[in-house]
């Protein structure tokens, strides 16, 4: 099948206003849709399909519509079979008529024929309106989608927009993303106008669009801080080996370096401890302790309970479980706060561990104090967890 155009001349000013009043009109959508002018053009043609079949030609007929980007001319194109002797003029041209466009042309051939109506332009401003702003619409749905199921596991930053009494919007600049209350750190005090950074939890496909899911309290946001305040992480210099989180109050994060000579712990803090400082306050003040990772697990153990200072760490490997005894005045600074210290150091190295101190120890007693449990390590972030409540804010809305 060939392609033939037959030149026609514009029908007079009124019709030239109308076709440059529709490039202009197109143009002004493809910025406000923020969509490529090609991919506007495409929907506009293949939405003026259906409307010249109703208005100009059969249902059954194949007609291709091509607009001309730069006089915004509407062409109708018709596929038209040479015959001896014609029984459909719509569908069939004689062999005299395809010679004139065509000079070998034969009887059997297949020849695209312009057949563009006189008042396609009309047709095209006026009546396709509707139909494309709904092609436009999941066009830019799918847009939207493409470009963020590619970030998702990424650190976004966005604008709180709305706040409700299950979940906060957020404003990432090309689409609104959802914070569930469950991704919502307890200590953060959210209002209109505050600018955060967010975990790309999840994008989902909704009946009403692309639907984002974001959070404050998933451990990974912290790696992705980490990546981007610190080069040696971000190259690989410096790898993470752990994170165990508290959102909002405090965390251990443990590393080690991929190369010799590499203080694994210094890079990550900065001069002046200033690289954490960023990441502390874009988490809203909370703590962070880096720990030195270390593939002996009793070394492991007694740097994850830092602060506090360690006399000596015994481990069961069978059961993974391990005993530590820290000095009298540091049992409280190893347990920490409601157990906060000695809770994250089991969450970080996978360990159950029992702290006693050295008089417990000497006279017998041996309560368990402080101990914890590795399977405490629920961290409140996970995407399965937050699926179901999200599409339940999405239906109700």
């Amino acid at each position: 099948m060939e392609n033939v155009y037959e030149d026609r001349e514009t029908n007079g000013r009124v019709a030239q206003e109308m076709k440059t009043e529709f490039v202009i009109a197109l143009t002004q959508l493809a910025a406000e849709r923020n969509l490529p002018k090609e991919v506007i053009l495409k929907t506009v043609e293949s939405a003026l399909v259906p409307i010249f079949k109703k208005t100009s030609f059969a249902p059954d007929q194949e007609i291709t519509v091509k607009i001309l980007t730069q006089t915004g001319d509407v062409k109708v194109f018709a596929p038209k079979k040479v015959v001896k002797r014609r029984t459909d003029p719509r569908k069939e041209m004689l062999l005299s008529e395809a010679r004139k466009l065509k000079a070998e042309a034969q009887v059997g051939d297949v020849i695209e024929v312009e057949c563009t109506p006189e008042n396609a332009g009309r047709i095209a401003a006026q009546t396709a309106k509707q139909v494309i702003l709904q092609r436009l619409r999941e066009a830019e749905r799918d847009a939207i989608f493409g470009e963020y199921a590619d970030k998702e596991g990424d650190v976004v930053s966005g604008v709180v927009n709305g706040i409700e009494p299950k979940h906060i919007r957020v404003d990432l600049g090309k689409a609104e993303a959802i914070l569930p209350l469950a991704e919502q750190m307890a200590t953060d005090r959210y209002r209109m106008g505050q600018r955060l950074k967010y975990y790309l939890l999840k994008v989902l496909r909704t009946a009403r669009g692309t639907q984002l899911v974001v959070s404050r309290t998933h451990q990974n946001l912290l790696r992705r801080l980490f990546e981007i305040e610190i080069p040696e992480v971000y190259n690989g210099t410096v790898e993470i080996k752990a994170v165990a989180r508290e959102p909002g109050y405090r965390s251990k994060v443990a590393v080690a370096a991929r190369q010799e000579g590499v203080d694994a712990v210094g890079s990550c803090l900065g001069l002046r401890s200033i690289r954490m400082q960023n990441i502390t306050k874009e988490l809203g003040g909370e703590k962070i302790d880096i720990i030195q990772w270390h593939p002996d697990p009793t070394v492991f153990i007694g740097n994850a309970l830092s602060p506090a200072s360690i006399v000596k760490v015994e481990i069961n490997g069978n059961e993974k479980n391990a005993s530590v005894v820290v000095p009298d005045k540091q049992l409280s600074l190893a347990i920490g706060k409601g157990g906060q210290n000695a809770r994250l150091a089991a969450r970080l190295t996978g360990w159950r561990i029992d702290i006693k101190s050295t008089s417990m120890l000497e006279g017998g007693a041996a309560p368990r104090v402080g101990e914890v449990s590795k399977a405490e390590k629920a961290v409140p972030s996970e995407a399965v967890a937050v699926l179901e409540p999200v599409e339940q804010v999405v239906e109700a809305e």
